[in-house]
């Protein structure tokens, strides 16, 4: 049976019309029968209400858990051409297996891997560790800092940041019908790192400006920040009396410096189930620009699903992305598949 609120209220105020548009009788049994009715109706609306603050509340209520999820979605990587000076764009299928331990005081650790096929070959291309800190003990607001670490071969033909640490914050006040969040990013890494990359570095810059700058003496990192609204729409008991279906409209926008680009952050089950609050995920860093300024990136529209039944779920995510910086062609959109079991 459908329990949540936006379906309920409407389905109770016009039943409350109707009773206004009943003949009152003269009659005591009549009327004690009506009031009895009400009263059983009453508790129905009750019951319902409770099923859902439970539900909510078995969500986010700190409690410790081991979780595996695969995930699945579109990225865009820039390959080398070795008959062009210039980088070339393919959209490529990337799969991203992620354990991870969660536990009810807040500290938590990951371990990702992105996986892609390229030179004919699947192979794991980059993988990387990420303890972690949820603050879940007020349920009107939610905070958490996590540090990530990442591994990245040296052999792939395709660019990746040379920013090879990342910490990201973010704050979710979940009181309110639509829920606002901010979401922090720093990254940084090394001049070994950088001088890996270097050439890469400049075509892609070159695809911005028109001319190649060299700057041997630059920091090695990259800021943003993004803000987002949500709701969350919750069906109850669909098939069983264990499942949900949860729908989740988004809107985001995102500013930053853009030196480097970020490594792509996963959206993942953990973060979902214990803040009620998604990490973006995106895997496009095309543009890049070497000048040291604090600007708009995008702006995006998301739409989320999730179905969970026990211990299993499977998300979907579709973002359609306006991308600031670039010169031609920027909207794009994005569908991803993740999948995965709580135990």
């Amino acid at each position: 049976m459908f329990k949540i609120k936006f379906i309920i209220i409407p389905l109770l105020f016009f039943g409350t019309v109707t009773f206004s548009q009943v003949t009152v009788k003269d009659s005591v049994s009549e009327k004690s029968s009506e009031l009895a009715f009400l009263a059983d109706s009453t508790l129905d609306f009750e019951l319902m209400m409770k099923d859902l603050d439970w539900f909510l509340d078995s969500i986010s209520t700190p409690h410790s858990y081991f979780m595996g999820t695969v995930g699945f979605g579109k990225g865009y990587y820039n390959f080398i051409n070795k008959a062009d000076i210039l980088l070339e764009t393919e959209s490529k299928l990337t799969y991203t297996p992620m354990v991870g331990y969660f536990h009810k005081s807040g500290f938590n650790f990951s371990v990702m891997g992105n996986v892609l096929r390229y030179n004919n070959k699947t192979s794991m291309y980059q993988f990387s560790i990420s303890p972690g800190y949820d603050y879940l003990e007020n349920r009107d607001f939610a905070a958490g800092l996590i540090f990530t670490r990442y591994f990245t071969r040296n052999d792939i033909p395709f660019y990746t940041t040379p920013l090879q640490n990342e910490i990201f914050s973010y704050f979710t006040y979940r009181k309110w019908w639509l829920k606002p969040s901010m979401k922090v990013s720093y990254g940084w890494g090394s001049r070994s790192e950088y001088s890996e990359r270097e050439t890469l570095i400049q075509d892609l810059r070159l695809r911005r400006d028109g001319i190649i700058k060299i700057n041997s003496k630059e920091s090695i990192n990259d800021f943003s920040i993004s803000w987002d609204v949500k709701h969350d729409f919750y069906w109850l008991d669909i098939f069983s009396d264990n499942d949900h279906i949860r729908i989740s409209p988004q809107i985001a926008f995102d500013c930053g410096t853009q030196k480097f680009g970020f490594n792509q952050s996963a959206n993942t089950y953990a973060t979902t189930r214990r803040t009620n609050s998604d990490i973006l995920y995106q895997t496009e860093n095309i543009y890049l620009d070497d000048q040291i300024q604090f600007q708009p990136l995008s702006l995006g529209l998301l739409l989320r699903g999730e179905y969970s039944i026990g211990k299993f779920f499977i998300q979907s995510q579709l973002t359609m992305d306006y991308y600031f910086p670039a010169l031609n062609n920027n909207f794009s959109s994005f569908f991803s598949l993740n999948a995965g079991f709580v135990f």
